[in-house]
């Protein structure tokens, strides 16, 4: 990496040679005309053309209006009122549309909002706001001239103030000539603000110093001893369409560190996250290294993640490397039909029409059914779960539709082939169940519908017409998972009769119940309460429906596509 300070470049064309400075505005103007006067003998042009850019060079205006340039840069890079607080205000506004339109019948108000937002110098206002913080508007130079022999070639001299900050561009050896190339310009970096350094580019000398036969770390060597000004001629690479910037957002499904990463090609480049992070996607040319930014980062400088298939690649290996033990014991609940890596996400609004239904997933004994029961007895009006199906004959007292839903087992059969429901059993040779429609119908009714199903219904439920908020319950540790339940006197799940307490092998169970869980699904979890605490475990269960509906949360892309 080569530090370089923030600034613009200067062209310079003398027949077939191009000459490229980039200075810092303040300073700019006075190296190009040292430059050019140290350099009269040196550039193929008549003294008429040396002396008209020689005035031009030295004239006060032209001098006035850097100055300007530079006091304006400075002024809203310093004054954080200036940057944007989000880049897709277009999105929400389309997602605004959606949710007023069942209401403008009902509200002059809605209606007049619902207009307004389809007008189209609303809509291009809001582009240009999109554009500008997404920073889509940056210049493209123009390619370089072509009229020239074919035994000439354009040369390009690239000035770089040395400072703390990195040039964002990395260099390699092509494989098929051996010379020294830039192999990645990093979005938002120095050397990609300036549009003067490209991928492709070839390195023929760095502060006079010629790299032919030389390695990539010879040349990090004489950029590291470098001080002041460093000077790169370089030869432009074929001119291509400059790729804009992509604006997909994805949730990361594991733990990035640069510094422990064998395989990352330059650690000064590279970009670590934790799991569940937000990232924004800018660049996948590179089939193996990515570059991104993190949601909300001020610093809008990317950096080097792993792609989708190296990081696929690296789990597979990873597995392959197991013990036959290990292998052996897990390979058996490994059932998700890809390795979960990264997957694409947007923010999700809101609409207090179709509430989200809440999923509460756990091991048996964690506490999901006391949670339900609780938060139902909060507010009844307002937290309704589906009512189970069942092929046994009503008991004494049940009235058909709320205690169960009470079917012939041939139709429940008929049902359950159709896959129309998310989970299902078979108890004393009596079917039990419940059905995908009770759970769309509770939320059509605008009710917020609140589950605890067996694990694996989240493939049937993780839809984007059921759109779950899907919430993980964990059990502490060993020593408090015993010590909260016997303290509350909790009987035990595993017991059909449910007359006595936890047994330390049903504890122990339920820990590796819980593993074996987060191992297959935790990459589907939108959040995780730890139970140890049951008081505290619902305040939290009740934040996050708070947070839920009034709230723009991620979500899968595939949801709004």
């Amino acid at each position: 990496m080569i530090p370089v300070s923030r600034g613009r470049g200067c062209i310079v064309e003398y027949n077939h040679q191009t000459c490229l400075f980039f200075l810092p505005p303040y300073i700019a103007l006075t190296g190009l005309l040292v430059s050019l006067e140290g350099s009269r003998g040196a550039i193929s042009a008549s003294k008429e053309d040396l002396d008209f850019l020689s005035t031009l060079l030295q004239n006060k205006e032209l001098h006035s209006i850097v100055k300007l340039h530079k006091t304006l840069v400075d002024r809203v890079r310093d004054d954080r009122r200036c940057s944007p607080v989000l880049s897709s205000s277009m999105q929400i506004s389309l997602d605004v549309l959606e949710v007023l339109m069942p209401r403008i019948s009902l509200s002059d108000t809605s209606k007049q909002l619902f207009h307004l937002l389809q007008k189209p110098h609303i809509q291009g206002i809001l582009c240009s706001h999109d554009a500008v913080a997404q920073k889509d508007y940056l210049p493209r130079l123009p390619d370089l001239p072509q009229e020239m022999d074919d035994d000439e070639e354009t040369i390009k001299i690239v000035q770089l103030v040395k400072s703390t900050e990195p040039l964002g561009a990395t260099i390699k050896t092509d494989e098929e000539n051996g010379k020294i190339i830039i192999a990645r310009v990093m979005h938002g970096g120095a050397a990609d603000r300036s549009g003067l350094i490209n991928v492709g580019d070839e390195v023929c000398e760095v502060n006079g110093i010629n790299v032919e036969g030389k390695s990539p770390a010879d040349v990090l060597q004489i950029l590291q001893h470098s001080e002041g000004t460093i000077t790169f001629k370089l030869i432009p690479a074929d001119p291509k369409g400059g790729a804009r910037e992509s604006k997909m957002k994805v949730r990361a499904h594991f733990d990035f560190n640069t510094d422990v990463d064998p395989y990352i090609p330059c650690k000064e480049a590279g970009l670590s996250f934790n799991k569940r992070e937000i990232l924004h996607i800018v660049s996948q040319d590179d089939p193996y290294w990515w570059q991104a930014r993190k949601e909300g980062d001020r610093n809008m400088r990317a950096g080097l993640i792993p792609s989708k298939a190296l990081q696929e690649r690296k789990i597979i290996h990873e597995r392959l490397s197991m013990s036959d033990h290990k292998k052996k014991s897990e390979s058996d609940d490994y059932d998700r039909e890809d390795i979960a890596t990264y997957e694409e996400v947007v923010k999700l609004y809101p609409r207090p029409e179709l509430p989200r239904p809440i999923v509460l997933i756990g091991p048996p004994g964690v506490g999901r059914n006391e949670l339900k029961r609780r938060i139902m007895e909060i507010n009844p009006d307002k937290y309704h779960t589906p009512v189970p199906h069942t092929s046994r004959s009503p008991r004494i007292g049940e009235v058909n539709g709320k205690e169960y839903n009470f079917v012939s087992r041939e139709l429940m059969e008929e049902q359950i082939a159709r896959g129309e429901f998310l989970e299902f059993g078979e108890y004393k040779g009596n079917l039990y169940g419940t059905s995908l429609e009770s759970v769309k119908s509770i939320i059509r009714s605008g009710l917020t519908c609140i589950i605890n199903p067996h694990y694996q219904a989240l493939k049937m439920l993780r839809t984007p017409d059921i759109k779950p908020y899907i919430i993980y319950i964990k059990p502490p540790p060993f020593d408090t998972l015993k010590s909260t339940r016997n303290a509350a006197f909790a009987m035990s799940t595993f017991d059909e009769t449910n007359s006595r307490g936890f047994t330390d092998d049903e504890f122990n169970e339920i820990l590796r119940s819980s593993k074996r869980i987060e191992f297959l699904y935790d990459h589907w979890f939108d959040e995780t309460i730890v139970n140890d605490d049951f008081k505290m475990a619902l305040e939290q269960l009740l934040e996050i429906d708070h947070k839920l509906k009034t709230e723009p949360l991620w979500a899968p892309a595939a949801w709004l596509q």
